[in-house]
């Protein structure tokens, strides 16, 4: 809920004559205003192209449910973004990109853990949706979802 009112007082800013909706003028009035570039048609362009792709309803006017969206996505790509560096540190350069269990124990043992192979084994199976005995990327960020 507090997130929520952070986007309200978010949207009211943009939102000059009071509809609960922001288009692309009002955001490039208070860009304009803020100091941002110069007011220009090339950068209302921008400003409607922009809308017009978080636009959820069709109106040309993003409402705080699509402000609320972009910036959720905006958290979801950046958890994507970290799951992919530390798969990263895990998978094993010989077989391009899947964790293997010697790959696993190598980095589990880098990070003070130790387990035997088979353990690593045994952690691999419980998330080796396809049973090829090693964790792709979308195994391995199903395994961290949980």
């Amino acid at each position: 809920m507090k997130m929520n009112a952070e986007f309200e007082r978010v949207i009211k800013y943009f939102d000059e004559d009071g509809d609960g909706k922001v288009s692309p003028t009002e955001i490039r009035n208070k860009v304009v205003m803020m100091g941002g570039c110069g007011g220009g048609e090339f950068l209302f362009k921008e400003f409607e192209m922009a809308v017009e792709e978080l636009d959820s309803d069709g109106d040309g006017l993003l409402s705080l449910e699509d402000f609320v969206e972009l910036m959720e996505g905006a958290g979801e790509d950046e958890k994507l973004r970290d799951l992919r560096e530390a798969f990263e540190m895990y998978h094993d350069k010989e077989m391009c990109g899947f964790i293997t269990p010697k790959s696993l124990k190598i980095m589990l043992g880098k990070l003070g853990e130790s387990k035997s192979l088979e353990e690593c084994r045994l952690m691999i199976n419980h998330f080796d949706l396809n049973g090829d005995g090693l964790l792709c990327f979308e195994e391995f960020r199903t395994m961290m979802m949980q």
